[in-house]
């Protein structure tokens, strides 16, 4: 099971369980709560919700989903925003909690969400999400479901300044540093040098070069070569000395990190038979960004993920946004793949693992 997140109008979500942001008395006023009604079928919903009663605010009540595509809607109250100091976190908390240990009573195996108490209620879009993921990672840790998130629109979706201010700077630096390459072809062996400084050595010695009329040869031009293939060497005793496949590699590297398969899955964000395909077949060849999901579960450093992901034929690309993203949190040592993936969905509507 796993947690993913998609934009969509959650009316229209398949999933066992659709969690409404409901009114604490039995009408539907407005925004997603009137939504739901409308979508499962407003008179017979309503008589059932009728027959429940007032729900108080961080609880929950069950009931059918009619015309939706669902079993149940488990209708939740969450808080009126005051200041954060008035337990709002701590009852949106519970809406989130109660919903989710509702579901697996109830055996079902998908849930969705909107994000509950952003509309009306004026709970902060960003605040909401932090909490809404941080109940999920810890529930995913101890149980099976899968989690939908679902947001309507790209205003529906924020995160902190804080953060998106962290990634918008990597992701521009990363792309003017790539545009500079390509405008000024490094020729030397000092030029390859350059590809390795951080950003701000790199740019100061990018504008020395663009100074100079013409570059001047370093007194040895000649490039550093990766291994290759030699001469002397038949290509049967290459071939029979082939590096270690990406599936030896990676169970080497679960052996080596004392983890559970289940523990790399879950922190994976993959679906157990996709897993389970992964270790039973040795020819298998994953999908890139199921090896970099695997990366962030082994909280593997820079060096071993791209190791890793070449022994599956791919590498990280310095054209694309959700590579980078995940290089900054390998750098960074933030292997919470819901985190990650709240973020990739940010910037670029995808997503690790499932």
């Amino acid at each position: 099971m796993s947690f993913k997140i998609i934009r969509n109008d959650i009316t229209k979500v398949k999933a066992d369980v659709i969690v409404n942001t409901a009114n604490p008395n039995p009408i539907c006023a407005s925004g997603t709560d009137l939504a739901i009604y409308k979508a499962a079928g407003k008179e017979k919903l309503l008589a059932e919700r009728a027959g429940i009663g007032k729900i108080e605010r961080g609880d929950i009540a069950v009931t059918g989903a009619y015309n939706l595509q669902a079993k149940y809607i488990i209708h939740t109250v969450g808080p009126i925003w005051i200041d954060g100091l008035h337990h709002e976190f701590e009852i949106l908390k519970d809406c989130y909690r109660k919903s989710l240990q509702k579901a697996l009573e109830l055996k079902c195996e998908s849930i969705a969400f909107p994000l509950i108490s952003t509309g009306v209620y004026g709970f902060p879009k960003d605040k909401a999400l932090q909490v809404a993921v941080s109940v999920f990672s810890q529930f995913l840790t101890e149980n099976e479901i899968e989690i939908i998130l679902v947001v309507f629109d790209k205003r529906s979706f924020q995160l902190s300044s804080q953060i998106v201010g962290d990634i918008d700077s990597y992701i521009d630096a990363n792309y003017v540093r790539e545009s500079h390459r390509k405008e000024y072809p490094l020729r030397n062996i000092s030029s390859v040098r350059m590809r390795e400084l951080p950003g701000k050595a790199f740019y100061e010695k990018m504008l020395q070069r663009k100074a100079e009329d013409n570059y001047p040869p370093d007194e040895d031009t000649r490039l550093a070569q990766p291994d290759m293939p030699s001469a002397d060497i038949s290509l049967e005793e290459q071939l029979a000395n082939i590096g270690v496949s990406f599936h030896d590699r990676l169970f080497e590297l679960i052996d080596e990190a004392h983890l559970d398969n289940k523990d790399v899955w879950k922190r994976a964000n993959l679906d157990r038979k996709h897993f389970s395909k992964i270790q039973c077949d040795q020819n298998y060849h994953p999908k890139k960004k199921t090896v970099m999901a695997l990366c962030i579960a082994l909280h593997l450093d820079l060096e071993q993920s791209k190791d890793l992901l070449a022994r599956a034929d791919w590498a990280f690309s310095p054209s694309s946004k959700v590579d980078l993203i995940v290089q900054k949190a390998i750098i960074d040592k933030q292997y919470d793949i819901i985190q990650l993936n709240v973020t990739l969905f940010k910037y670029t509507n995808e997503i690790l693992g499932v």
